[in-house]
């Protein structure tokens, strides 16, 4: 079980020490960071080798139906999470088609339902980058000799900076979820504490509606400290230009 670990603030001036309880364990904290980041980073790494082909695919293709089907993938950026997990449980259910793999409250559930939700997110903004990049750059591409794949590199390297960003706002959705992970994953922690599918997100949901509010404002801070520090190694990598 959580231990309670006490935090003393040292007596100033005649001040009585406060005691702030803490339900806390090293344990419970890294596993939840683990399990948060795993599911997450795996998702939005498949999402970005599937979303990126698809954007320079429709970016560079002219065909009956393309608006139909930007607008599509836009409109997927604002799908309703709580369906998504109704959908990917639906999946992985006894009677569903991936039945038989006993997906159910596991990490791979929670990372098919951020996958879904990220693809969209990282193929619009991403379709977007490609979209900008002037014709006469993919056209000299061609004058030189490139071949298709060479002109695809070219404009992945002018646009690489609109990816990052496609790739930073897909990992924002993934990692802040909390309705689809908590109905495919089930919130699930041992009796030790140890998280086998509880996120830094549903986390603090368990813990506010317990009113330890105290840890999941702990919570909370890893959780934005995280996406600072992942946002910085990207922007450092980019040059602060994304």
């Amino acid at each position: 079980m959580i231990d309670l670990v006490s935090s003393v603030v040292p007596i100033v001036d005649g001040i009585t020490p406060l005691i702030v309880d803490f339900p806390f364990e090293r344990t419970y904290l890294e596993s939840i960071i683990y399990v948060s980041l795993y599911v997450s980073l795996i998702a939005v790494l498949v999402s970005t080798l599937v979303s990126l082909p698809t954007a320079m695919l429709i970016g560079f293709s002219e065909f009956p139906g393309k608006g139909f089907v930007v607008a599509l993938i836009n409109t997927g950026m604002g799908f309703p999470s709580v369906v998504v997990g109704l959908i990917v449980l639906f999946a992985v259910s006894n009677q569903g088609p991936l039945g038989t793999f006993n997906l159910m409250f596991t990490k791979e559930a929670m990372i098919m339902s951020q996958f879904v939700l990220a693809t969209p997110v990282i193929t619009g903004v991403s379709l977007a980058a490609v979209s900008s990049i002037e014709d006469g750059v993919r056209d000299a591409a061609y004058a030189m000799g490139g071949t298709r794949l060479d002109v695809a590199l070219v404009t992945i390297k002018e646009a690489r900076y609109g990816i990052m960003t496609a790739v930073l706002a897909g990992l924002g959705r993934a990692i802040s979820e909390v309705g689809s992970v908590l109905i495919v994953g089930g919130n699930i922690a041992g009796a030790d504490g140890t998280s086998v599918t509880r996120t830094l997100t549903t986390a603090i949901q368990l813990e506010a509606r317990q009113g330890r509010f105290e840890l999941a404002m702990i919570l909370g801070v890893i959780l934005l400290t995280l996406v600072l520090l992942i946002n910085g190694v990207v922007l450092r990598l980019g040059g602060g230009r994304i």
